[in-house]
């Protein structure tokens, strides 16, 4: 048994049966005498259930697993060029993809005996929409290990330095005043859309907050739990012990009443003895006195 081949069973499991099986797992590593890898699995953390329909995902579809890693190097590499035509090609194709994946996430854990809603759906998109932009978490995605959705989605990379945008073609020209009304346009609507995405984006970091601590507090008392769980195992160790050294206790002072009852018996037969062999000795002596005492009168 070895970390990796149980963390790699545990984490194909249902939600509400990875308790159960880690556990098992780690009292088994414990009778087989290997405390650090039993400390190892009992620290293993039961996904939620958006992780784990990412890591079903993983596990079900890797083609299509391979196909969003890709496009997220793509995309990650597009920003950095500044390429105006892959991005918009490549966008296209992203919100096409954690579409499909999404979708496919929650049909795969339908069949696997645990339907999910749409709220978490939307948890696996967030996660997606992670994979795509950041590298550290497309790492962790793809190993099928997900414990939790991603606290923060990282944005792309910025330009690299000395990176320039690729040329246009010019625009045709158009009278100043067109232009100037046009610009005066694009900028209220770009101003306008940049409030917008502000706004959405402390939204959506409040939720993610609140997301993050609800989760943190669901970790903290799943690993409590889980604590709780491990001292009542070993509680429960103990009390067979100790019942068996009760047991063990009980029987050998019922053996010394035993032997206490038979001694008692000894020494009352063999008190009665000694008052019988008196009894006998002196009827014995009585007829031996008479006749001593008559031969001494005699002799006077």
């Amino acid at each position: 048994m070895d970390l990796e081949t149980v963390a790699g069973e545990l984490y194909a499991l249902k939600p509400e049966d990875f308790t159960a099986a880690r556990d098992a797992r780690a009292a088994e590593a414990r009778k087989a005498g290997d405390r650090t890898l039993a400390g190892k699995i009992s620290k293993l953390r039961r996904p939620s259930l958006s992780a784990w329909a990412s890591n079903l995902l993983v596990r079900e579809q890797p083609e299509e697993t391979d196909a969003l890693l890709r496009l997220g190097e793509g995309l990650r590499q597009a920003h950095r060029d500044l390429d105006g035509a892959q991005l918009r090609e490549l966008s296209r194709q992203q919100h096409a993809l954690i579409n499909a994946l999404s979708r496919q996430a929650r049909q795969l854990a339908s069949q696997a005996g645990h339907p999910v809603g749409e709220s978490v759906q939307r948890e696996v998109e967030t996660i997606l929409h992670a994979v795509l932009a950041d590298p550290d978490a497309a790492r962790e995605w793809a190993g099928g290990r997900l414990v939790k959705a991603f606290d923060q989605v990282a944005g792309f990379p910025a330009a690299a330095d000395g990176a320039r945008p690729r040329p246009r073609a010019p625009a045709p020209a158009r009278p100043a005043r067109d232009r100037s009304r046009a610009g005066e346009e694009q900028r209220r609507r770009l101003e306008q859309a940049r409030q917008q995405a502000e706004g959405a984006e402390r939204d959506l970091a409040a939720r993610r907050q609140e997301a993050a601590a609800a989760d943190r507090q669901a970790q903290d008392t799943q690993a409590r739990a889980g604590e709780l769980e491990q001292r009542l195992a070993e509680l429960a160790d103990e009390i067979k012990r100790l019942e068996s050294e009760h047991h063990q206790a009980e029987s050998a002072a019922r053996k010394a009443r035993e032997q206490a009852r038979a001694t008692d018996r000894q020494v009352r037969e063999a008190r009665r003895r000694a008052e019988s062999a008196a009894a006998q000795v002196k009827r014995l002596s009585g007829p031996e006195r008479g006749a001593h005492a008559h031969r001494t009168r005699s002799e006077r």
